[in-house]
């Protein structure tokens, strides 16, 4: 009797342990099927409930708070889908993708920056990319007679640079092809309308005014160990004319003044020279008369050191070729209108100037 209710124990402990094994062996397996239903559902289960209709691969209406992407120039449709996807504006590559698709006639996206928003339908990302009014225009506008900081400034602004970056940028003339005798950019950054791209570095920018200059140079037949000369020259003029139409004639006073040795005497220089050309005034402080800087040709004989703003074509075209006439003075006589009046000796100047003082009079804070 002993023997037997041992044997039925070791039997009933085996049993155990097979079940235990067994339920070990199913948990093992399952768990093995549940990591590999995860990673499976995990690749596959987004496809499977859109396409079983349980969720949907586009978000409804308009969207919320903000998001900006970025379009350049040679993407195609699938490429801004995928921008858009990433950013979170719409809710997959290939809603997007497939409503371009549908589109009859085919949508064509203008490249720079565009403000829209988040989670927004297809559709609506599809008609925000379309308003104008969400794509940003990096833009910037050189008037003729800046200088390089008021340039640079206004490129900042424009083109959503920073500031910094393009100060930088502009430290070293040489990197955007100018020879090593050329220390600042100061002439050599064309004035126009520039457009960038959103992803446009400082480098390039400024590379973009230098090329310009560079390239109507070129154009106008300037030989390289010219180039320099022609620049400030062409500043003066761009400087202190007051109209276009006088600009031959101021280039002509500064060679008449150079060829008789005569000082120049420009107040655009000396204003340069003493960093107070932005104060809207057209005469120099006796501060500004009295010190002695590379620009000041009221006490150095000769063109200044280098450019003082810079010039256009216009400018560049009258410093190559002044008008004739034997002028060695100049005088503003009327700052709205910008007439100068041109004379040939010190007496006539004096009274020009008069005349100028006269005005001032009459038109107090007007650039007197």
């Amino acid at each position: 009797m002993g023997a037997n209710r041992e044997d039925r124990r070791a039997r009933r402990r085996r049993n155990g342990r097979r079940w235990i094994i067994a339920l070990a062996v199913t948990v093992v397996l399952l768990g093995g099927l549940g990591a590999v239903a995860a990673v499976f559902w995990s690749e596959y289960g987004a496809r499977i409930s859109q396409a079983a209709g349980w969720v949907s691969n586009d978000y409804e209406g308009e969207g919320h708070g903000e998001a900006f992407i970025t379009i350049t120039a040679g993407e195609i449709g699938e490429d801004v889908a995928a921008a858009l996807a990433e950013a979170d504006v719409v809710k997959t590559q290939q809603v997007f993708y497939e409503l371009l698709l549908q589109q009859d006639p085919q949508v064509e996206f203008l490249p720079g920056q565009y403000q829209l928003r988040l989670q927004m339908s297809a559709q609506a990302a599809l008609d925000a990319l379309q308003d104008p009014e969400n794509r940003r225009e990096l833009t910037a506008v050189i008037p003729e007679g800046r200088t390089v900081d008021q340039a640079l400034e206004i490129v900042a602004a424009g083109a959503d640079i920073p500031l910094e970056e393009l100060q930088k940028a502009a430290e070293d003339p040489q990197e955007f092809g100018l020879p090593k005798s050329v220390s600042s950019l100061e002439g050599w950054l064309y004035p126009a309308t520039y457009e960038f791209d959103a992803d446009t570095t400082a480098e390039e920018a400024i590379g973009m005014m230098v090329e310009y200059q560079l390239a109507l140079l070129d154009e106008l037949g300037v030989e390289k160990k010219d180039r320099e000369r022609v620049l400030t020259v062409a500043s003066i003029v761009e400087r202190e004319a007051g109209r276009a139409e006088d600009f031959g004639k101021v280039a002509r006073v500064i060679e008449n003044r150079l060829d008789t040795g005569m000082l120049l005497q420009m107040d655009s220089t000396v204003q340069y020279g003493y960093q107070q050309h932005d104060d809207g005034s057209v005469w120099s402080s006796d501060d500004a008369l009295k010190d002695d800087n590379p620009w000041n040709t009221y006490l150095r004989a000769g063109l200044p050191a280098g450019p003082v703003a810079n010039p256009g074509r216009a400018a560049i075209e009258a410093a190559l070729s002044p008008d004739e006439g034997d002028w060695l003075f100049f005088v503003a006589v009327n700052l709205e209108t910008g007439e100068s009046v041109f004379t040939t000796n010190e007496n006539d100047h004096y009274a020009a100037v008069e005349q100028l003082q006269q005005w001032c009079t009459a038109n107090p804070g007007n650039g007197c």
